[in-house]
């Protein structure tokens, strides 16, 4: 009897049995979604935490608390929003009083940013960035672009603490102070105007730097001059070792009249160049050296013999070079009555230009700096309470 065949069958794995499959993860900017979100309902959580402790605080009382040491009552509250460092946060609750004299201290009254965030935003106005730009890089971050209040506070903040610190009292003493306009074109939305900043560096007993005063003038005259010195004055700055100034006379004049004592020191670099435009090109290289020779004699008996040899040598070939030279030339040595180690310190108004060449350097491709930006963020002084101040970051160019 034949044997049926049988089936061939092909086993079927149990799914239950499988290897389990890789999870699917999510989009990485979804995933930072999700992460961004949990830290803003975190930062909501403990802000609204905090604002009732804090109105637990100034009532007397907790909700529903019977207590003889209870000064209000609540009045339910309000929603706002807040751009955190987590991004922005939107209908926080904030609790009220019935009488509504309580203010958190979480984030200032009609703030919509943490002072931190406040700060970024306005050290970035600062820095010559643009507020479209500024705008950009709020919204990236937190989620939010500050309005035009916003900048109007921001910019408001500046000039309260350029203001403090512009009429700050200065020490009596100083051991150096250079004189120097710096020029500058600032830019008004699509417009430039052509700006001295009139500019006062001084050098404590210690030897530390310090702006000590700047004024914004449409052209460098004395009656410029003539205010900043007087402030220096009003403000406590009476003993005055050595001024250090370039040849404008306006200048010359303010000084003479504001501090008559004073003995003063005629840039060196203003007055080579001077005198070297007068000097056809292909020889100022010769006679560039025999003018640094005078100011580099270790006595002042021998840079005047050295300066007479010079006037000597080109009174008849370059008339107009000698006449530049003997102009303020009683002042050309004064740096000689100083400590040797002064020497290269005081014989130039270099630091001031030394100021002015840290501005950021989109500034100095240009020298053109935005209305509401500064000059560079050092050698400005220790003077407590003004971080921005101190950094010129409020210096609005309108003195």
């Amino acid at each position: 009897m034949p044997v049926a065949k049988q089936k061939r069958t092909t086993s079927t794995p149990d799914p239950s049995m499988s290897e389990p499959s890789s999870p699917v993860l999510p989009d990485q900017q979804v995933f930072h979604q999700y992460l961004r979100t949990l830290a803003q309902s975190a930062v909501r959580t403990v802000i609204e935490a905090v604002m009732r402790e804090e109105l637990d605080a100034f009532i007397g009382a907790a909700w529903g608390e019977c207590s003889p040491k209870r000064k209000g009552y609540r009045n339910g509250s309000y929603t706002r929003d807040l751009a955190t460092s987590t991004g922005r946060t939107e209908d926080i609750k904030v609790p009220r009083d019935r009488q509504g004299q309580f203010h958190t201290q979480v984030f200032e009254r009609y703030s919509r940013y943490e002072p931190h965030i406040a700060e970024g935003l306005t050290q970035m106005f600062v820095s010559g960035v643009s507020t479209h730009k500024v705008g950009e890089v709020a919204q990236t971050l937190l989620g939010v672009a500050p309005s035009a209040s916003t900048i109007s506070r921001l910019n408001q903040s500046l000039t309260q603490q350029f203001e403090a610190w512009r009429q700050r009292p200065l020490q009596e003493h100083w051991r150096i102070v250079y004189l120097d306009g710096v020029h500058f074109s600032i830019r008004h939305g699509d417009q430039c105007d052509s700006t001295i900043i009139l500019t006062a560096l001084g050098v404590d007993l210690a030897g530390n730097k310090e702006v000590l005063a700047l004024r914004a003038c449409a052209e460098e005259d004395k009656d410029g001059w003539a205010c900043l010195l007087h402030d220096l004055r009003s403000r406590g700055a009476t003993h005055i070792d050595l001024f250090v100034t370039d040849g404008h006379e306006g200048l010359l004049a303010a000084v003479s009249e504001q501090f008559t004592a004073t003995p003063r020191q005629r840039c060196l670099v203003h007055k080579q160049r001077n005198v070297l435009n007068a000097i056809p090109r292909r020889e100022r290289g010769d006679v560039q050296a025999e003018l640094v020779g005078i100011w580099e004699q270790p006595t002042k008996e021998e840079a005047l013999t050295c300066l007479a040899a010079f006037k000597a040598k080109y009174a008849l070939r370059y008339p107009e070079a000698v006449r530049s030279l003997t102009e303020d030339e009683e002042h050309l040595l004064t740096f000689y009555a100083f400590p040797q180690t002064m020497h290269r310190h005081i014989q130039t108004t270099n630091a001031i230009e030394s100021l002015e060449s840290q501005c950021p350097a989109t500034h100095r491709s240009d020298r053109c700096v935005h209305d509401g930006d500064q000059l560079p963020d050092d050698c400005l002084g220790n003077y407590a309470g003004y971080p921005l101040a101190q950094d010129l970051a409020a210096m609005k160019l309108a003195y």
